[in-house]
């Protein structure tokens, strides 16, 4: 594997995002969602389900008294929130938060064991369970992500006392399982500790850490099957003993490298997609990269909703099979985008695409910040493409399928995985490689690194996702440096100008490549952004004779508040005609579309009859408005649909 082509992200201290669109949402967290999300912690939020998240720690440090509460993965809420305090103090300094989060850390601190376990539940309910159903008891999920927290932690304040703890709790871990004498060959249930141990061999430059990442990697699926023999052994409960899965819900029924498409649980397929992405890059593994382009092209070509979104069944909260992408059963769980967008930034590091920066786009503009409220304070956990409320609340299959935010989620795994993305944005945003600097997402603000000649630095003005011009100042530059600019996939139609003229670059995989450029230099992007009627392919059953609306890399949907009921009736016609406005007082601004469109009448059907010979129907000239799909749900109760007949 060429290193030569890599790319790393910028470190958030070298990135500032200052524009209206994400540097709201960055102050949003900042000043909403940690406060509100540390009060859910600490069971405070009126209405909400209790997290226990904090109380089990201070039971597990004797601090207080009583019995463990919550999911058996509850620590990893925690482990989100001080990994989300780490980025927002990268990019906004704050004493007071910082005193909160360091006081927390003494919480959570305080209950390690000598040898350096740190699991509440278990050390609450008994040790001697420990390590005894690492299928489903999530000790090496949780390990992982408090490890990700405490590296964020220190990067922000260079405070160590988190991070010191868990590389002991590391330390453990590594004694205990791997291919060694006396080792047990087992690897987690849910995975994540797999990123964790590459983000702490990039700090600590200990082989060992990056060692056991890649021995949970390759150990997972071999034969003998390690949960088989491990349930057999304690007579633990295998939930999925009667399903379709068995053990593919956790991407153990054959070895990595020999596995051919997503299955299972979304979350932990993804988070393990990004761990071999990263062991493959370290380690220079070509079969594991070949089984990683292999796992993406069935993830995005196949299994991936128009919104980013990706596992279509609840069952399992699961892949499915190809083209299988339901809209009103749907799953797509907030974590599941999220962790494909992780996926996506490790792919571009090994080999820069806009393929990949492509996907980060979509999913974080439309099935990522779907999951959160606009006031940050309630959050999706399932983020379908249909809703009609009457069947949320009368259909079993529907249940799931949430027709407001709520509050909170006794499993409440979206909302800090939310909080600790959106802060780290300027880490997607940009990349460097030797002497190359990728833009990949166009957000207003600065940036500014140290490449192999010498610094470079730009200023980005624009409006973007609503605008379709994207101005790019060249603050400062050394003479070998390279410019990569993305352009979009979605685009078909844009110009470049350098200080007005005609740009000269190299197009190659999606990126535009500037060279020879010099400090005051401005280059002028206009991303064409028509409204787009987007077709799904013909073996997607549900959208067939269906069509939804795009515009530039906002998905759209129209809901009842606009529209009226029924918008099942709803057809656009092959002629419609758009009209793309921005509205600045629908939530701090959007760009609304507004088209002509028809509704199928009813009025000659009588009530009481479901069925009748054709053609008795004719249709109503309509307007329609469409509001960008992350918006839904905003303004109380009503119908919301993406897919809408064509006509």
């Amino acid at each position: 594997m060429n290193k030569e082509i890599q790319a790393i992200p910028l470190d958030l201290n070298e990135v500032k995002i200052t524009g209206q669109f994400w540097a709201k949402f960055q102050e949003l967290v900042r000043t909403q969602v940690i406060p509100y999300q540390w009060d859910a912690l600490n069971d405070r939020i009126e209405g909400a389900e209790p997290s226990y998240c904090m109380r089990n720690f201070r039971i597990a440090a004797g601090k207080e008294q009583g019995e463990f509460g919550g999911m058996v993965f509850q620590d990893s809420d925690f482990a989100k929130w001080i990994e989300a305090v780490g980025y927002s103090l990268m990019i906004h300094p704050d004493s007071d938060l910082e005193k909160l989060a360091d006081e927390a850390i003494d919480d959570v601190v305080a209950a390690q064991q000598q040898d350096g376990y740190l699991d509440t539940y278990y050390i609450i309910n008994g040790l001697e369970k420990r390590f005894t159903n690492l299928m489903s008891n999530h000790e090496l999920y949780c390990l992982g992500h408090l490890l990700e927290g405490g590296i964020a932690y220190y990067q922000a304040t260079g405070k160590d006392k988190l991070l010191k703890a868990l590389i002991k709790y590391v330390d453990l871990v590594d004694s205990l399982f791997g291919y060694e004498n006396g080792k047990t060959r087992g690897y987690p249930g849910h995975q994540e500790i797999e990123l964790a141990l590459v983000k702490l061999y990039h700090i600590t430059k200990d082989e060992k850490h990056l060692k056991l990442a890649k021995y949970f990697i390759d150990e997972r699926g071999q034969k003998p099957l390690f949960f088989d023999e491990e349930r057999k052994k304690y007579d633990n409960f295998f939930y999925w003993e009667d399903s379709l899965f068995q053990f593919d819900y956790y991407q153990a029924g054959t070895p990595v490298r020999e596995q051919q498409h997503a299955i299972g649980h979304s979350v932990r397929a993804l988070y393990m997609y990004a761990g071999m992405a990263d062991v493959a890059r370290e380690a220079g593994d070509e079969t594991l990269m070949e089984a990683c382009h292999r796992l993406w092209n069935d993830t995005t070509r196949r299994q991936m909703y128009v919104t980013g979104g990706v596992g279509s069944s609840r069952y399992g909260e699961a892949f499915t099979f190809g083209y299988d992408l339901p809209n009103d059963t749907v799953y797509n769980e907030t974590c599941a985008s999220i962790a494909l967008v992780f996926f996506a930034q490790r792919m571009f590091n090994i080999k820069p695409k806009s393929e990949y920066t492509d996907i980060m786009e979509l999913c974080l503009y439309n099935g990522i910040i779907s999951g959160m409220s606009v006031d940050g304070k309630n959050f999706f956990y399932v983020n379908p493409l249909e809703v009609l409320p009457e069947a949320s609340k009368k259909d079993q299959l529907k249940k799931h399928v949430e027709i407001e935010r709520p509050k909170w989620f006794g499993c409440s795994c979206c909302p800090p995985n939310l909080a600790r993305l959106i802060p780290s944005l300027g880490a997607y945003a940009y990349s460097k490689s030797n002497d190359t600097f990728y833009l990949n997402l166009f957000a207003e603000g600065m940036a500014q690194t140290e490449l192999d000649g010498g610094k470079f630095g730009v200023e980005v003005t624009t409006n973007y996702p609503w605008d379709e011009t994207v101005n790019i100042k060249v603050v400062e530059v050394t003479p070998n440096a390279v410019f990569a600019v993305r352009i979009p996939g979605w685009c078909k139609d844009y110009s470049v100008a350098v200080d007005g003229a005609t740009a000269t670059y190299d197009m190659q995989d999606g990126y535009a490549y500037f060279k020879g450029l010099k400090a005051g230099q401005s280059i002028d992007l206009i991303i064409k952004m028509p409204v787009t009627v987007l077709e799904a392919n013909p073996r997607i059953r549900e959208n067939l004779g269906k069509v939804a609306v795009k515009r530039g890399p906002i998905v759209y949907c129209i809901e009842g508040a606009d529209n009226g009921d029924d918008l099942h009736r709803v057809h656009l016609p092959v002629d419609a005609s758009f009209k793309a406005k921005f509205d600045p007082n629908f939530f701090s601004g959007a760009v609304l579309i507004e088209s002509t469109g028809k509704k199928l009448k009813q009025d000659k059907w009588c009530p009481d009859n479901l069925y009748s010979e054709a053609g008795i129907c004719d249709f109503e000239d309509i307007s329609l408005k469409w509001i960008p799909y992350y918006l839904w749900a905003n303004r109380g109760e009503n119908e919301m649909t993406v897919w809408v007949h064509k006509s």
